[in-house]
C-alpha cells in the first residue's frame, strides 16, 4: 500500500514540474556567406557609390562652320550664286573696271555693279555663251556676232563678244555713245547713288528696283573704294580683306569643274597652261591664239 501511495506521488511531482518548464522556442541560423562572397558583394557596392558620384560628361559638339551666303540674281536669267564667287569676280575684273573709269569717266563701282548684277557674277547664260556681261542687246548697228535669249520678249538679240574684256569696252562705248546717257556724265564720279538712278531714269533697265541693287552692291561689298583710287581720294582700301575672305572654292573656281579661264592680272600663257596642266601649244589651239599676247578679263577655253 505503502509502494503504491509513494509511486502515485512521484507521478504527481513529475506532472507538475513538466507544467512549470518554460517553452523555449528556437530558430534556425542561416548559414555564414563565405568570405569570397562577401568580398564581390562589398566591391560591387563600392563600384556603384564611386559611379552615382562621378559626373557624366557630355560629348563635345564642333561649332558649326559659318557657310558662304547664297543668293539669286535675277537679270536676263536666275543666277544663284555665293558671296564668294560675287568676290571672286570683284577680283577678277576691278582692273578692268579701274581702267574703263580712267579712260570713259564711268564709276567703277558702278561698272562692277552692273557686271554682277547682269551677269550673274559671271555665271549667267549669257556670260557664258556670249561673254554678255550687261546684257546689251543688239540694237540697230550691231554687226557683229550675236546670240538669242529670252528675255522682255522671246529669242531677243543680244551681242557676243569674243572675251569679257571686249563686253566691258562695249559698256562704255554703248553709255557714252547714246545722248540718253548724256545726262550721267554730269554727275560726280563718286555719287554712285545718282548714277544707279539715272541708269534707271535712262531706260537702261526696265526694273523699278534697278537702282537699288546697284546701290547694295556697292555698298555690301564696298566697290566704291575703286572709285576712290582712280580719283585719288583717300579711302581705307579693304583689298586684302577682300582677297582673304576668299575662300578655298572661289580661289580654285577656274579649275575645278569648269571647262574655261577668264585672264587676270600678271597671267601669262605658261602659267596658265600650267595650272591646268597642258602644253602652251595646246592652249593656243584650244583658243586659235597667233601669238602669246593676252589681255585682262580674256575667256580661255581649257578643257
Amino acid at each position: 500500500m505503502f509502494k503504491k501511495i509513494l509511486l502515485i506521488f512521484t507521478i504527481l511531482t513529475l506532472i507538475g514540474c513538466n507544467a512549470t518548464k518554460p517553452v523555449i522556442a528556437t530558430t534556425k541560423k542561416a548559414p555564414l556567406k563565405s568570405k569570397s562572397e562577401v568580398v564581390r558583394t562589398v566591391k560591387k557596392t563600392n563600384q556603384i557609390s564611386r559611379n552615382s558620384t562621378k559626373p557624366i560628361l557630355s560629348k563635345p559638339t564642333r561649332p558649326e562652320q559659318k557657310k558662304s551666303e547664297t543668293e539669286t540674281i535675277v537679270s536676263t536669267s536666275k543666277t544663284v550664286v555665293t558671296n564668294d564667287i560675287v568676290r571672286f569676280y570683284i577680283s577678277q575684273y576691278k582692273d578692268v573696271a579701274m581702267g574703263n573709269m580712267k579712260s570713259y569717266g564711268i564709276p567703277a563701282s558702278i561698272i562692277l555693279a552692273q557686271g554682277i548684277l547682269e551677269s550673274g557674277a559671271g555665271r549667267g547664260d549669257l556670260a557664258i555663251s556670249a561673254n554678255n556681261h550687261f546684257g546689251i542687246k543688239c540694237h540697230v548697228g550691231w554687226t557683229g556676232e550675236s546670240v538669242k535669249h529670252d528675255d522682255d520678249s522671246d529669242q531677243e538679240c543680244f551681242r557676243k563678244y569674243d572675251n569679257p574684256s571686249e563686253s566691258f569696252k562695249d559698256h562704255a562705248l554703248f553709255l557714252t555713245g547714246r545722248s540718253r546717257y548724256a545726262k550721267l556724265f554730269g554727275f560726280s564720279k563718286d555719287d554712285y547713288k545718282a548714277w544707279a538712278r539715272g541708269l534707271r531714269a535712262a531706260g537702261y533697265a526696265t526694273d523699278p528696283k534697278y537702282p537699288d541693287k546697284l546701290i547694295s552692291y556697292i555698298e555690301r561689298y564696298n566697290l566704291d573704294q575703286y572709285d576712290s583710287q582712280v580719283l585719288d581720294i583717300n579711302y581705307v582700301s579693304n583689298e586684302k580683306q577682300l582677297v582673304e575672305e576668299l575662300s578655298l572654292e572661289t580661289r580654285t573656281i577656274a579649275s575645278n569643274g569648269l571647262t574655261s579661264y577668264v585672264v587676270q592680272k600678271g597671267d601669262t600663257l605658261y602659267s596658265i597652261s600650267k595650272k591646268f596642266e597642258l602644253k602652251v601649244e595646246d592652249l593656243k589651239q584650244k583658243n586659235n591664239l597667233s601669238d602669246n599676247a593676252l589681255s585682262i578679263g580674256q575667256r580661255l577655253m581649257v578643257k
